[in-house]
């Protein structure tokens, strides 16, 4: 067996190859789109496909590892990324890569939750905290290598060796089969609940893609939304034990971690973003925005060390307090070098914003699996993530839809809001709440 930090460095690499998926690709669109005849807005439904999948599914994954422990879906959800990985990379058409792009999503939300829950089941005390910083370290330093890995595999062998980079997850099969609990609470699926949350998070995560999908996209996520939310709201009211437990759907605790947290993923995809598209109006290589991206990998390597002082010093709820202000610095440097062209100060912009990541993730991941009990803690994962994953889609949607109307600087000085109000959210409230009892089901 690997040692606690082997192992959670494992993870941190499938975690990373999870954000790869997308980072890796965008540098690869202009020539995907040539080959298989598409238009390159058309080109970005992959990435979008991919993104709405993986955050529709994650709470299914930790709602099924409450039920029937941790092995199964974390183990299939990695052969199903690898397989669809695998065939978007052959895909002859557009419409087979699309479908290859969601199955791979839906098998890759399985690793944030599970991966998060492994450590939480595994470990405890500073332990834990190391683990998880160590984890959000790998998955920054590849999210941060992604355009650089991405671009290479592109020139070695085309925009299909950089789809098919998440394939080398499956080389974790073994170990992770050994390592995760086999056994759960064995109670039985709320499929309806399981419905309504995918109708009402697809709806959510349509409407936020909209100012880069257009209004057809907007129009079908607002009635996903208007339909499926006010429906799982009643399903949560008469299931209160259901696929959304009602006491922890209603947890300050993992509320406001969850919400003040998803300020991070915002600020750090709309850099992932905007970079490349600043140094491409520059004139840039995808290789030259990589090297660009370096020193923000080189965080990755020390942010576990960051994040655990931190978490043991003052908590993980002010651990992201802290990293909101940070991601609003980064923000606005990362709006001004691209107001003045300065490549100098969006590498300081991106570095920042790593930085934010690097504490903001476990610190989340470590208050949410400290409210709930154990028996709920894969759903509350799996919630917090939910939530994680909407705000990646924000701030990606945002520098994607508004950087042709306001420009890149202005997209950036928008998404300040996020984590000023994920920071005010934090301020707002007593102290954490420790571990309910569940709530019993109601009497038929």
């Amino acid at each position: 067996m690997l040692s606690p930090g082997r192992f959670s460095l494992l993870l941190g690499v499938l975690f990373g190859l999870t954000g790869m998926s997308t980072s890796a690709v965008t540098v690869a669109l202009p020539q995907l789109a040539a080959d298989l005849g598409i238009t390159a807005t058309g080109a970005v439904w992959m990435v979008s496909g991919y993104t709405v999948s993986l955050a529709v599914a994650t709470p299914m994954h930790g709602r099924l590892a409450d039920m029937i422990g941790i092995r199964a879906p974390l183990c299939i959800g990695i052969a199903i990324m690898t397989i669809g990985a695998a065939t978007a990379a052959l895909a002859p058409s557009f419409p087979v890569l699309m479908v290859a792009r969601v199955l791979q999503g839906v098998g890759a939300a399985a690793v944030p939750v599970l991966a998060t829950a492994l450590v939480a089941a595994r470990m405890e005390g500073r332990v834990r905290a190391g683990a998880l910083g160590r984890i959000a370290g790998a998955a920054a330093t590849l999210g941060s290598l992604g355009p650089t890995i991405g671009g290479a595999a592109e020139a070695v062998g085309g925009w299909r060796l950089a789809v098919a980079i998440p394939v080398l997850g499956a080389l974790a099969l073994p170990i992770l089969y050994r390592a995760s609990p086999s056994t759960g609470t064995g109670e039985r699926m709320d499929w309806t609940g399981a419905a309504l949350v995918a109708v009402a998070a697809s709806g959510l995560v349509l409407l936020l893609q909209s100012p880069s999908t257009g209004a057809v996209v907007a129009a079908v996520g607002g009635v996903l939304l208007v339909v499926g939310a006010p429906l799982l709201a009643r399903r949560i009211g008469r299931r209160p034990q259901g696929f959304l437990p009602r006491a922890i759907v209603t947890n300050r605790t993992v509320l406001r971690s969850s919400f003040a947290a998803a300020a991070i993923p915002a600020s750090w995809f709309a850099m992932l973003l905007g970079v490349p598209l600043a140094a491409a109006s520059w004139g840039w290589s995808p290789l030259h925005t990589g090297v660009l991206l370096l020193p923000a990998a080189v965080i990755g390597f020390i942010s576990p060390t960051v994040a655990r002082a931190l978490l043991g010093r003052v908590g993980p709820r002010w651990s992201i307090a802290l990293a909101c202000p940070t991601a609003v610095a980064a923000l606005l440097v990362g709006a001004l070098g691209a107001a003045v062209g300065s490549p100098v100060l969006l590498g300081v912009a991106v570095v920042l914003v790593g930085i934010a990541f690097g504490v903001g993730q476990p610190a989340m991941i470590s208050a949410v699996g400290g409210a709930v009990p154990e028996t709920g803690r894969g759903v509350a994962l799996g919630i917090a993530t939910l939530v994680f994953l909407t705000g990646a889609s924000i701030g990606a949607a945002l520098v994607g839809g508004l950087a042709a109307l306001i420009g890149i600087p202005g997209a950036l000085c928008l998404l300040v809001v996020l984590p000023v109000a994920g920071f005010s959210a934090l301020l707002i409230g007593g102290p954490d709440r420790a571990p309910a009892a569940a709530e019993p089901e109601p009497a038929a």
